[in-house]
């Protein structure tokens, strides 16, 4: 099962942590730099990242099933498009925190560094690896542009530029972040994050 998908992505440690699948892929990352014993991931779908009204029922949902197996239980979403819902989910839960900030931008970045880039250009289309990665399908696709090219201007009218955010550098990742910017006649823009920024908002 692929680790995007939902189900266990890593077992150990006291602390779970409840994570979007889109980021899946960092968060096994870091947990191999900062050792198996700091805690266990399960993801839900990474494919609710367009459908975000999912999101506080399937955080319950893993809350409930595995709140009397670890000590503290962390979820690795911010709000996510859940406009406060996932929040009001969390109030049930005394001692349960999640990511900072509204969205994955920002706390892969960092929430100044994140205000940075947007005041800089507010008309900016971000992308991380995950969307990088399946930019054919969950975003070209996903919006109907490979069915109707003319919503092109309707859709992204009004950005300048692409800002690729990087959390791990791959040459493939990046070719796919470059070519979707020349797709949508976007000036291109690579920051590098790396995983410190995450590494930093998750529990100690």
């Amino acid at each position: 099962m692929s680790l995007e998908a939902t189900g266990f992505a890593a077992t150990g440690g006291e602390t779970l942590l409840i994570a979007c699948g889109a980021i899946a892929r960092e968060l096994v990352a870091l947990r191999q730099q900062l050792g198996a014993e700091r805690f266990a991931i399960t993801c839900l779908p990474a494919i609710w990242h367009n459908h975000p009204q999912r999101i506080p029922a399937g955080v319950r949902a893993k809350i409930e099933a595995h709140q009397r197996q670890y000590r503290r239980i962390f979820v690795a979403y911010a709000d996510c498009g859940t406009g406060g819902a996932l929040d009001a989910v969390l109030q049930d839960y005394p001692g349960v925190e999640r990511l900072p900030g509204a969205h994955c931008y920002s706390f892969f970045t960092g929430e100044a560094a994140f205000d940075a880039l947007a005041a800089e250009e507010l008309g900016t289309f971000y992308l991380t690896d995950y969307l990088a990665r399946h930019w054919e399908r969950l975003v070209w696709q996903g919006l109907g542009l490979d069915r109707a090219p003319e919503l092109r201007e309707v859709i992204f009218g009004h950005y300048r530029r692409l800002v690729y955010l990087e959390q791990l550098a791959d040459a493939r990742i990046e070719a796919s972040a470059r070519a979707a910017a020349k797709r949508l006649g976007l000036a291109y823009q690579k920051v590098t994050t790396g995983l410190e920024p995450l590494a930093q908002a998750l529990p100690r």
